[in-house]
Parts: C-alpha cells; structure tokens; sequence
C-alpha cells in the first residue's frame, strides 16, 4: 500500500492508437461488440460519398428513442436531402414512420451496429448526431468530427453543454414544449454545423481538440508523463 497520497492525473483521451497517432501498431479498438458490426457495408457505402457529406447518427447501446422522437428524427434526415448513416437496434425499426426505409434508400443506409471508430474517421462523415454518451463524446472530439448534441440522460447533458459552450464544436437541439427535437429543429442544427455561418468555426474547433488529443498521446505528452508519475509514485510508495 502506498503511503504518501497520490495527486489526481488525468490519462488520455482513452482511443485506440490506430485513429490518433497509431503508436501502437494493431491498437484498433476496445475488444467487444454488443452486437455485429457492418463493418464492410459501412466503409463500401462511405467510399462513394464526397468529403464531409455524411451526417452519422447513433445513440448509442442503451438509449431507446421514444416513438414520436424517432419520427421526427426520421423525417428531420430524410428533409435534409443529404446522406446519412443510422445505427438502429432492431426493435426501433418499427418506430419509423411507414414507408421511411425505401424512400431514403438512395440517401440512406440503416445499420443495426457499426465500427464507430471507423465510421467517425472516415473522411466522409462530416457531421456526429450523438447522445453525448462520454465515450462517444471523446471519441467525436479526438477524431474531429462536428457535432449536433441530443442528449438523454444522466451525464449527457453536461458533455452536450461542454461541446457547444466550452469545446464549441456543434449545438445542442432544442426540445419543445413535450421534451421532442423536431424535424425543423434536426435540420436547422445540421444546417448550422455543417454548412451554416458557424460551420468553419465548428471545424476549426475540431481540428484543434483532435490535435490536441494526439499531442496528449503522443510522445512526451501529458498522458505519457502522467503514466510515468503515476509508475514512479507507485515503486517509491
């Protein structure tokens, strides 16, 4: 046991190598899926897209979307006219609206799971629709990606308040009077963070977190350095 109190250090952002700096070869992800990712037809689908086009949306394993909400999401994307990519479970498939899944099948590809990672770096996805989940949060953040904020519950809401006010990387979505994101709002924010007049700030803004983040990996970082206290605390305690 180590007698002398320990300082707090912060060590990360906690991605795997091969997205930031690809320091340690093969480093590629966290090991598990909670079910099987579309890995080819994501990346396939992706290649015929042009740079920055594809609006990502995914809330991750354990949110589920109320009815209504899935609606408007639904016609919210489908209005923007631009493609998407949509990680669906299985049991939201029959929350959308009749007839939505042909109607966007030139615009659109619905996933029930995917390689987040990969999707995120992919050079075609240029906009994160995000539950603010902090996993996902760090990982739109160290991989640059703009993001539209719809946060559910328990930490969410302040990682949705920290990229759009502290990191200014997208917006937050308002809800209305019943706790719903509406169409018009889904486009409105898409708009903004995408092509809007705050766009280039948001991208910028992006660009620099996910700098950021490699140089706090990266040799002589701040996380490399706090790893090395940390182990030369521990030996000395």
């Amino acid at each position: 046991m180590m007698s002398i109190p320990m300082p707090m250090l912060l060590i990360g952002p906690m991605v795997p190598s091969t997205y930031l700096n690809d320091r340690i070869k093969g480093d590629k992800g966290y090991g598990a899926n909670l079910w099987e990712p579309t890995r080819d037809e994501c990346l396939k689908w992706l290649e015929t897209k042009p740079t920055k086009s594809v609006i990502y949306v995914s809330f991750g394993s354990i949110a589920e979307l109320e009815p209504k909400q899935m609606q408007e999401l639904a016609m919210g994307l489908k209005g923007t006219g631009k493609h998407f990519i949509w990680v669906l479970k299985d049991s939201e498939h029959r929350k959308l609206p009749d007839g939505f899944e042909d109607s966007v099948e030139e615009s659109g590809l619905l996933v029930t799971w995917c390689v987040q990672l990969e999707v995120l770096a992919h050079q075609a996805t240029g906009c994160f629709i995000t539950h603010c989940g902090w996993n996902s949060t760090l990982e739109g953040l160290s991989l640059g990606v703009p993001m539209v904020a719809v946060p559910q519950w328990t930490d969410q809401p302040t990682n949705a308040m920290f990229a759009e006010d502290v990191w200014r990387v997208g917006v937050r979505a308002k809800v209305d009077e019943n706790g719903i994101v509406g169409r018009e709002e889904f486009q409105f924010c898409i708009r903004e963070v995408m092509e809007g007049e705050r766009s280039g700030e948001f991208k910028r803004n992006a660009c620099k977190w996910s700098e950021l983040a490699k140089e706090a990996i990266g040799e002589g970082g701040s996380s490399e350095k706090n790893i090395d206290i940390f182990v030369e605390h521990f030996f000395s305690g």
